[in-house]
């Protein structure tokens, strides 16, 4: 689904991911790790259009990708769940989730039953304002709003920041479901390694803004990626 050859990135003079060459295939979950710092956001910043890159390719499905903004690449079928979140606060649930119909022709605007059967208290909060939910209802709320938009590739940053550990393990259920339906690829980026090593298929370690390990669950133990991460 996803190829990127020699993929760089820079905020002003300063250069954050020198070639980057990886991919990801539908059906599986690829992880990007790494230690703070070292590149894993602005990497799924360039691949979403949030932040430009500099130089390389980018391909979707065979298709060449040219330097488009956000909302071209969403058109295209590229989902963000950024770190943060980025709900909006004062419009409610239902409103949030409308939102994904901007990429949807108009026989498609409606919120599919699926939706509230992944993430059910969505359901019930449909008419409270996003602002109102607990930060783990956000991260769910946020996720739900990327999967509106029928995504081909859904990347996700830091999904498990500061939620509670029974809503990491409904995310962590809904991202296996969504991996097995084996209509989208998906790109992790997240810290808490566990979570992530019990997820991913395939690896990407990040050093420095480079790929220092990178391989499959099946070439790679669990300690040739621990020692990747580690400081």
């Amino acid at each position: 689904m996803l190829k990127l050859q020699d993929l760089t990135l820079h905020y002003g003079h300063s250069q954050i991911l020198n070639g980057i060459s990886m991919e990801a295939a539908v059906g599986e979950v690829t992880c990007v790790m790494g230690t703070n710092g070292v590149g894993k956001t602005s990497l799924i910043k360039a691949i979403s259009g949030t932040h430009p890159r500099s130089g390389g390719t980018v391909q979707l499905q065979g298709e060449a990708l040219g330097i488009l903004p956000a909302h071209k690449l969403a058109h295209k079928g590229i989902a963000y769940v950024p770190q943060g979140r980025e709900i909006f606060p004062l419009l409610s649930v239902r409103e949030n989730l409308e939102i994904g119909f901007v990429c949807l022709p108009p026989s498609a605007h409606f919120i599919p039953d699926e939706i509230f059967d992944l993430f059910p208290v969505l359901k019930e909060m449909q008419n409270r304002r996003g602002g109102d939910l607990s930060g783990g209802q956000q991260q769910q709320l946020a996720i739900a709003r990327a999967l509106i938009t029928k995504p081909r590739l859904l990347l996700l940053d830091e999904p498990t920041e500061g939620i509670q550990p029974n809503i990491i393990q409904q995310i962590g259920d809904v991202i296996r479901l969504l991996r097995d339906k084996g209509e989208m690829a998906i790109v992790l980026v997240e810290q808490y390694f566990e979570f992530a090593y019990d997820l991913a298929d395939r690896f990407v370690v990040l050093r420095r803004g480079e790929i220092m390990i990178s391989g499959t669950k099946e070439t790679l133990t669990k300690q040739d990626v621990l020692k990747g991460v580690s400081v």
